[in-house]
């Protein structure tokens, strides 16, 4: 198959990577070549049964990148923050990332991003503590520097500017049994919605971008399904358990005290979620969104589909 059609995917073993790899491949109208770390490991030999093109780089390693992007016509890029939970880490990874791809010569570059929250507030509002000198340091590195940087390099990018994942319900976000006995939903959302997206609708975003080089280059692209409150995803995870779920959500202090790595980050984020939806859901507006996934997966409809893992 010529080189036109090769998409490289960086992480094509995690989330959005093996979402964006899946779906290419289902397609056939793209040549997927997987990135990941370990090509031995499971979930990599699943993508190689699936027909793609297994190959191993590290984001540390600007030749390994080179040498993954040489040939290729687009690629679709990613950062491992939550490996590291380093802001200096990422840019780095970004600016080896954007200078390989430079020098490939890559003809349509997929960025996965966020946006810089502190765009929303004062630099003098205390309503939430800075981590690391940012608000929420996995948002604002994305949207503040890295976004930058990919403007400057000339890069025909697009930027796919991503929501929380529908799948954070089946790990850290799990419905877990209180002392009471009732099962309960704890996330800090009050009684704002947010906007939420399956991981595999990711996938379904990036094929028709990369079909529409012309209308998509340059432009910001929001990855959403739906607009859901913390009570409409406990009524949603009722209705696939079979069980009330309550919705039983902590203060965002109480969340940031937890103590578990990325607390204080991840209850940041929550705050930004509740106290700003003019920042954070004014940028995901779901008639752009539809233009790019007509028929996105509904929170209850995801659920469903992994109630094994929701009842592991």
């Amino acid at each position: 198959m010529s080189h036109d059609k090769v998409i490289t995917v960086l992480g094509a073993t995690g989330t959005q990577g093996g979402a964006v790899a899946r779906a290419l491949l289902a397609d056939g109208e793209f040549t997927v070549r997987a990135v990941t770390r370990n090509a031995a490991s499971p979930k990599a030999q699943t993508l190689a049964g699936l027909g793609a093109d297994v190959v191993e780089a590290t984001l540390t390693d600007e030749g390994s990148l080179r040498r993954v992007f040489e040939g290729a016509y687009g690629a679709f890029l990613v950062t491992p923050y939550w490996e590291h939970r380093s802001p200096t880490r990422e840019l780095a990874e970004v600016e080896n990332l954007i200078s390989a791809a430079q020098a490939a010569g890559l003809r349509h570059v997929l960025w996965s991003t966020l946006e810089d929250t502190r765009e929303a507030m004062a630099a003098d509002d205390n309503r939430m503590p800075f981590v690391d000198g940012y608000r929420v340091p996995h948002f604002d590195v994305k949207g503040g520097a890295a976004d930058a940087l990919f403007a400057k390099s000339g890069l025909p990018t697009t930027y796919l500017l991503l929501s929380f994942y529908w799948d954070n319900l089946l790990t850290l976000a799990k419905p877990q049994r209180d002392p009471d006995g009732t099962l309960a939903m704890h996330l800090p959302l009050g009684d704002t919605p947010i906007a939420g997206v399956a991981s595999d609708d990711i996938g379904q975003v990036a094929l028709r971008v990369l079909r529409q080089p012309s209308e998509t280059i340059g432009a910001t692209i929001p990855v959403v399904g739906e607009y859901q409150t913390g009570e409409q995803m406990a009524a949603a995870l009722s209705t696939v358990l079979g069980e009330p779920v309550a919705y039983r959500p902590p203060t965002h202090d109480q969340f940031r005290g937890f103590g578990f790595p990325g607390a204080d980050e991840l209850g940041n984020m929550f705050q930004y979620y509740a106290e700003f939806p003019g920042s954070y859901l004014g940028r995901r507006d779901l008639e752009v969104a539809r233009v790019f996934n007509p028929d996105p997966l509904s929170l209850t409809d995801f659920l469903a589909a992994h109630r094994t893992e929701l009842t592991a």
